[in-house]
């Protein structure tokens, strides 16, 4: 694909020859003189007008010329003038004495280990790195006569604060949410971590937009296997521009056909937190406050970071109504058409004759009928989402009222199909992942056509054909239905239900084959009673 990087490159005899590419390398490096630099920049940038080149001299008596490049913007300019401009130009008034008694130390050095107040300082030799971090919203300090100059970090614009999840509310839980800043973002997992072993580590994608992606784990509990895959698949995209995490979600997945996302993403930091304990390993970009989980399992999708703040039978019975809602929302409107169109005997006579009397007058069959409602119902939910808050609820509630009750009125669809449909809908709303609702709503219209065409036949024939399509699935080498299929014994404490918290002492086994004990010791021991 071409998006990916080849893993090996022959020699073309049409390439460019070693000389050539040397003299490449040679126009990357920085200058030794100062105006031959500040024009290259210039040049290389079409001279933008966000881009601030100041020329300063600096030194006891000003012999020496430096210049000063930002990004107006993406640079903290209270901090550039308080710790660089106010040091070069006023603070350092013996610079030319420390030259003199300092000659053979570079003076570069001397600013970066004796002057400049900042904390995060590198040095530059190349202007690959120099627009790099001038776009970054570094500060970039070049002196005359020097082919190195100064990176200092002093990034800061406009960013959203920390503020409550918007797809993923809980009654009972935290309510802070990922940001933008990938910065924010790690801190708010350190927050939650505090273990010396939680590593991350930092790279860009991206030839033009060049995103910050963050690889975050546990070291003494993450698969190496896993990590390593992970690492690979990141190395080998070759893409200009990395905008959200949808993008690596979706260069990085196993199966790119498939409707079941093989990653999973929130914009949670405590379930972050929760998946690295795990074993897990999130992906952190710069831009978007969604964070990716890999590998991710179907069961992944149907937990709820609040079935372990409550009662853990409170926990089981919600996360068992989640699996009955997502069979209720994918095979309802199957199911009635099956029966009311191949296989009526198996309805109650009344039922059977009052579906009958409301059928009476309805020009298209069920299948038909059950198409036009749910695609009208998807119209509204789509709208909803797109207008405007104020009134975009009361548009999805009333344009639904109003189509059901006039669709039913003109005979055109018949009033037990806008219940089914409703509750379809309803069902589906129950689901705490977006990515499996959708989902589950592509996969009604497939089962819809089967039961239209093979009733009962067909319905089962699709369930075990999406049933054998899960198991064949794998996520970063992990069996994706796992720990149903292959079964795992001792991971069934957190499946279909929560068991206590105190039972729930080991970590998946597939996820993390070292240190798999949580915590050893009482303070995992089962409470004893009061005593009297």
């Amino acid at each position: 694909m071409w998006f990916l990087k080849k893993k090996g490159k022959t020699m073309n005899p049409h390439s460019s020859s070693s000389s050539q590419v040397r003299e490449s390398k040679q126009k990357d490096i920085l200058k030794t003189s100062l105006q031959q630099n500040i024009q290259i920049v210039n040049d290389t940038l079409g001279k933008s007008s966000d881009i601030v080149i100041r020329e300063i001299p600096i030194g006891k008596k000003g012999t020496i010329q430096a210049a000063i490049i930002y990004t107006d913007g993406l640079t903290d300019t209270a901090s550039l003038q308080s710790f660089i401009l106010e040091t070069l130009m006023i603070d350092i008034k013996e610079l030319d004495l420390l030259r003199k008694i300092s000659s053979e130390q570079n003076l570069i050095n001397i600013l970066k280990d004796a002057a400049l107040t900042v904390g995060d300082i590198k040095e530059i030799d190349n202007f690959n790195h120099l627009f790099n971090s001038l776009l970054s919203g570094d500060t970039i300090v070049l002196i005359d006569g020097y082919a190195q100059g100064l990176s200092i970090s002093n990034k800061h614009w406009v960013e959203r604060g920390v503020t409550e999840p918007e797809t993923q509310t809980l009654i009972r839980g935290p309510r802070e949410a990922f940001t933008e800043n990938l910065r924010v973002n790690t801190a708010l997992i350190r927050r939650k971590i505090k273990d010396p072993n939680l590593w991350m580590e930092t790279e860009n994608i991206g030839t033009r937009t060049k995103t910050d992606i963050a690889i975050v784990y546990i070291n003494d509990i993450v698969n190496e296997k896993i990590l390593n895959e992970v690492r690979l698949r990141l190395d080998r995209i070759d893409i200009d521009g990395i905008l959200e995490s949808g993008y690596i979600e979706e260069l990085i997945q196993d199966s790119p056909y498939s409707l079941f996302n093989t990653v999973f993403n929130t914009e949670r930091p405590d379930v972050v937190a929760a998946e690295l304990l795990e074993g897990r390993i999130a992906i952190l970009v710069d831009g978007t406050p969604f964070v990716l989980l890999v590998p991710a399992l179907f069961i992944q999708f149907f937990q709820s970071p609040e079935d372990y703040y409550e009662k853990n039978f409170i926990g089981s019975l919600t996360r068992l109504l989640r699996f009955l809602t997502f069979g209720t929302a994918m095979l309802t409107p199957a199911l009635f058409i099956a029966i009311t169109t191949f296989h009526q005997s198996m309805l109650p006579p009344a039922l059977l004759i009052s579906l009958a009397g409301q059928r009476e007058g309805v020009p298209f069959p069920a299948f038909v009928e059950a198409i036009i409602m749910a695609v009208v119902f998807e119209i509204l939910r789509e709208a909803s989402i797109r207008m405007p808050r104020a009134i975009g609820s009361a548009i999805s509630i009333v344009g639904a009222f109003v189509i059901g009750t006039a669709a039913v009125e003109a005979g055109i669809v018949s009033a037990m199909m806008v219940i089914v449909i409703s509750i379809t809908a309803i069902a589906n709303f129950a689901s705490p992942s977006y990515e499996m609702a959708i989902t589950v709503r592509i996969l009604r219209f497939g089962f819809m056509g089967l039961a239209a065409s093979f009733g009962l036949f067909g319905i089962t024939i699709g369930l075990i054909s999406l049933i054998l399509h899960l198991c064949s699935l794998r996520s970063f080498g992990v069996p994706y239905m796992s720990p149903i299929a292959p079964f795992n014994v001792s991971d069934q404490k957190d499946t279909f239900i929560v068991a206590h918290l105190w039972k729930r002492i080991t970590r998946p086994g597939l996820l993390s084959q070292k240190n798999r004990v949580r915590q050893q010791g009482s303070a995992f021991a089962k409470p004893e009673p009061p005593r009297k």
